[in-house]
């Protein structure tokens, strides 16, 4: 049991191991000024076939919470689909300029998914995002860009007994691993990203002013 105990201490102090976001140069996008952002379906390289659907229903939120005219993301997904753009990597080799063009966006929002899994070890589950966001102005020119990974794992419930946590902490895990909520987690990376984070981008023309 004690070891069982060790290796569960050991798999928990790795999950919650993260590298720092690295603060952009913004002097690019506040050069562009761009006020509308076209917001294209993710690339995804992770194994999970659902990952850009489920991502791309948060990206908006953010960004015209910070200011910006976004795109209806529906609306856009099929117009880039009777373009002949069905899937997010080739979308990803398209030049900026030609999807700008397309909707009369000032820049586009790529996202890459690296990580949407569930890892399941000893007596837990581990939930894992990871993306790789840009924003590239209509001429070309990459204004900003950000990476974001989290991981979540159930707390564990101390039920003062050693074996009742032991049983515990399994029913959490196999829960977890039945059914991974990944959204809670694709929204806070969105927000860190682009809204509170070091990396977050600059106000755009149509943000509200704070409520006092």
């Amino acid at each position: 049991m004690k070891a069982l105990l060790a290796t569960l201490g050991v798999a928990l102090a790795l999950g919650g191991c993260a590298q720092a976001p690295v603060k952009p140069d913004l002097t690019s996008f506040n050069k562009a000024a761009p006020r509308s952002i076209l917001v294209v379906p993710p690339a995804n390289h992770s194994l999970d076939v659902d990952a850009p659907t489920y991502l791309l229903s948060t990206l908006a939120v953010p960004l015209a919470e910070k200011g910006f005219y976004v795109f209806p993301i529906n609306t856009s997904k099929v117009i880039l689909e009777h373009e002949g753009f069905y899937e997010g990597d080739q979308i990803a080799q398209q030049p900026s300029q030609d999807l700008a063009k397309l909707f009369g966006a000032d820049a586009v929002l790529y996202v890459t998914i690296n990580r949407w899994d569930a890892q399941y070890a000893v007596l837990t589950t581990a939930v894992n995002v990871d993306f790789d966001y840009r924003i590239v102005y209509r001429d070309g020119t990459e204004l900003w860009k950000a990476h974001e990974a989290l991981t979540y794992q159930p707390q564990s419930v101390n039920t003062g007994n050693p074996i009742g946590n032991l049983i515990a902490a399994a029913v959490n895990a196999a829960l977890t691993r039945a059914k991974p909520n990944y959204l809670p987690l694709a929204r806070q990376a969105n927000f860190a990203a682009l809204i509170s984070g070091p990396t977050a981008i600059p106000d755009g023309p149509y943000k509200k002013p704070a409520s006092k």
